[in-house]
Parts: C-alpha cells; sequence; structure tokens
C-alpha cells in the first residue's frame, strides 16, 4: 500500500502527479495532481492506492472524497488534459506531459518538489521526482491517479453519448475488439487519435472506400 514517506523525506510542499489515458484508441490523455498539506488522516489514506488496484466504486468514492478534502483545506487537487489533437501533434508522451504541466498549473500554488508516477520526468517549472510504480509508493501519487482516472471515464462516457457507435463508455476508448470492429465499421471519430496504428489504418480504409 502507498505511504507518505516519500513526501515526509523531501519536506516542504510536495505533489504528486500521475496519468490515465496514454493506451486507449480515442480521447483524451488526463494527469491528476495532488498536495497534500499533512500526511492524510487513516480514513483518507486507506482509501488511496493505485488506481488500477481499485474497483470503480471504490474509486469513485475515494474520488469524492479527495474532492471534499480539498474543499475543507486538506490538500490541493487539480486535473489537466490533452485532447486527441494535442497527442497527434506532440505524440503520446508529450501530450501526457502536456497534461501533467497543466495539472501541476492548476493547483494555484508552486509545489517544493513533483513526484511523478514513471521514469520520464514533464518539463515543469520545478523540481520532479521520477518514481517508477509511483501509484503503489505514495499516496499523493495514488490520489493523483485516482483523480485522473475517474474524471477521464467520466469524460469518455460523455463522449459515448454523443458517438454512441463506438461504446466508449464500456472501454473508454481502449483498443478492445468491440471498439476495433466499431472503429473498422463505422470509422474514425473526431476523437480517435491519429498516430495509432488501428485510428490511422481506418482514416485510410475511410479514405478509400
Amino acid at each position: 500500500m502507498p505511504d507518505f514517506g516519500l513526501e515526509h523525506a523531501a519536506g516542504g510542499l510536495v505533489a504528486g502527479v500521475d496519468e490515465a489515458g496514454r493506451g486507449p484508441l480515442a480521447g483524451p490523455v488526463m494527469a491528476g495532481c495532488v498536495l497534500f498539506f499533512a500526511a492524510p488522516d487513516a480514513e483518507l489514506a486507506v482509501m488511496l492506492d493505485d488506481s488500477k488496484r481499485l474497483s470503480p466504486a471504490q474509486r469513485q468514492f475515494a474520488h469524492d472524497a479527495l474532492w471534499a478534502a480539498a474543499r475543507a483545506g486538506v490538500l490541493r487537487a487539480a486535473v489537466g488534459a490533452a485532447s486527441a489533437t494535442e497527442i497527434a501533434q506532440r505524440n503520446i508522451l508529450g501530450a501526457t506531459h502536456l497534461a501533467m504541466s497543466r495539472a501541476v498549473a492548476r493547483l494555484g500554488l508552486r509545489p517544493d518538489l513533483v513526484l511523478v508516477d514513471g521514469n520520464r520526468a514533464p518539463p515543469l517549472t520545478v523540481p520532479v521526482r521520477c518514481v517508477i510504480g509511483g501509484d503503489g509508493i505514495s499516496l499523493s501519487i495514488a490520489a493523483a491517479s485516482i483523480l485522473a482516472k475517474v474524471t477521464r471515464d467520466r469524460c469518455m462516457a460523455r463522449l459515448g453519448a454523443r458517438w454512441p457507435a463506438y461504446g466508449f463508455a464500456r472501454h473508454q476508448g481502449y483498443p478492445t475488439a468491440a471498439h476495433r470492429a466499431a472503429l473498422a465499421q463505422t470509422g474514425p471519430c473526431a476523437h480517435h487519435r491519429r498516430g495509432f496504428a488501428p485510428v490511422d489504418a481506418a482514416w485510410a480504409a475511410q479514405g478509400s472506400a
């Protein structure tokens, strides 16, 4: 389970950052950023883990608890995104870093250190430390992963209502068999990511039809 050890050892204002949605064929990539002013109490901390280890209901409950804590002044939280167009322009790594930069900028204060899940640091104007597997190590990163995942899933549900042929609400844009079949049958929409092979192939097939 993640804990507050990295944050405590660093001292000062330490934010955690994580992303959701690097692998899908459609939709934005999302990043969360969470800065605890002190170690979260046990009631909140026990809810936090790598978002992939939590059920949808657990993620939703933790997401709501984090925003309630933010309203109470216990922490600062923010979410940033990069669109499918920006992913095509910058590639997925560049767009992920853009979303992370936007999330940090929206905190409303300058962290002394940002802990980022993974091994590639975004180009921030504050010190950054990469933490491989950070969403299972740091409570701040785990909290950020939950905000990013829940926010992105909600976004894909909204896109699913606008583009029902693809089933975005069921698979969140990931390359499931059903999504690939819908992509081949219907062709891509504006929220599909150019530069991803199945999407580019669908665009090519549509152009030759």
